[in-house]
């Protein structure tokens, strides 16, 4: 039998109003992250943590960790580090910003530096630009990191933010640099739309949200690279729905094959400029 959206099986057996995409790896059962206990490979509800140091030996110090809501490591992470960059762009000048935006053009034969479709993630154009991606990550962030876990939910910010560059290399300027972790975020709000209509959620005010964000970065004189934004969204949604078709236990190995295709086809996509 498959999950079908609005089912109990896709809200946590203990708090049977919270919204969850983790599975208890022991049981199977949807789990909230105020009931995950890390494991040491994905999580297990409390009733299996219990029955676990129940048979555990006395003489064995328990090594599991608990996970709290407010725990969001990589969200952090990606937060304190884009802003310590933007610090030394700041103290460094112009000088950070050229070595780390990019350009289309950095992708063509003889100019190569595809790290720079990353790195570009890093910097920022100024401290408002900054402070909003930052906003919404931290919004956005805390809610998928907790529902995809940690390494779904960076593996789902680094390919959005790829993508956001390959938006920029097929629909910009190749002349103009780029800067910004807006492709990278609105992935993430693509993948959280994807999963929230397939779990059954109310999505109409994110519907909202991105629309809006999607129309200013198509106004004149905002200099905003509306390209990023659609080759973000367009591989969050890609990457949200290869989350929730395959999230059951037995599925795990299948994910981990089709988010690796996935990852595989925007590197490939990204050395296209050497094929024509």
């Amino acid at each position: 039998m498959t999950d079908l959206p609005g089912t109990a099986a896709n809200f946590c057996y203990r708090h049977p109003g919270r919204q969850s995409f983790i599975l208890c790896q022991r049981c199977g059962r949807t789990i909230c992250p105020d009931c995950q206990t890390q494991a040491a490979v994905g999580v297990i509800c409390p009733e299996c943590m219990a029955e676990q140091r129940k048979n555990a030996p006395r003489t064995k110090p328990a090594v599991l960790t608990r996970l709290t809501r407010s725990s969001h490591p990589v969200t952090t992470t990606i937060v304190v580090i884009t802003m310590a960059v933007y610090l030394l762009q700041f103290v460094l000048g112009d000088d950070l910003t050229r070595i780390l935006w990019y350009a289309g053009v950095y992708s063509y034969p003889g100019n190569f530096e595809p790290w720079r479709m990353l790195t570009s993630v890093l910097v920022h154009g100024s401290i408002f630009h900054v402070l909003l991606n930052m906003y919404t990550l931290w919004i956005f962030g805390q809610i998928l990191e907790g529902m995809l876990g940690r390494g779904r939910f960076l593996a789902l910010y680094l390919l959005s933010g790829l993508a956001g560059s390959l938006g920029v290399l097929f629909l910009s300027d190749p002349r103009i640099p780029v800067v910004g972790a807006s492709g990278a975020i609105f992935g993430l709000m693509g993948a959280f739309l994807v999963i929230q209509r397939r779990l059954g959620g109310n999505a109409t005010q994110l519907l909202i949200l991105v629309g809006i964000n999607l129309v200013i970065g198509f106004l004149p004189g905002l200099n905003v690279a509306w390209q990023a934004h659609v080759g973000g969204l367009v591989a969050g949604a890609v990457i949200g729905l290869i989350f929730v078709q395959t999230r059951r236990i037995k599925q795990q190995r299948l994910q981990t094959v089709l988010i690796t295709a996935f990852g595989a086809v925007l590197g490939l996509l990204s050395l296209s400029m050497f094929l024509v």
